[in-house]
């Protein structure tokens, strides 16, 4: 049996991420990586919509969208 994806994934503005690595660190099931030390990115694959990135992302960057 496969976990249930929400209808919502986070998406990163990364004209204001921080790159700071608090989003990946929250991340419970690690589908966020720091680029290249310039902005996170979102595994839209293994993002569950969960919305703890968004919680703590200091520069509000990440927010919850629909699913594609």
């Amino acid at each position: 049996m496969t976990k249930k994806l929400s209808p919502r994934k986070a998406v990163v503005d990364i004209s204001i991420c921080a790159a700071c690595g608090s989003c990946m660190d929250i991340c419970p099931f690690g589908a966020i990586a720091v680029y290249r030390g310039s902005y996170a990115r979102v595994n839209a694959e293994i993002c569950r919509g969960c919305g703890k990135c968004a919680q703590t992302c200091p520069a509000s960057a990440i927010s919850l969208e629909a699913r594609s």
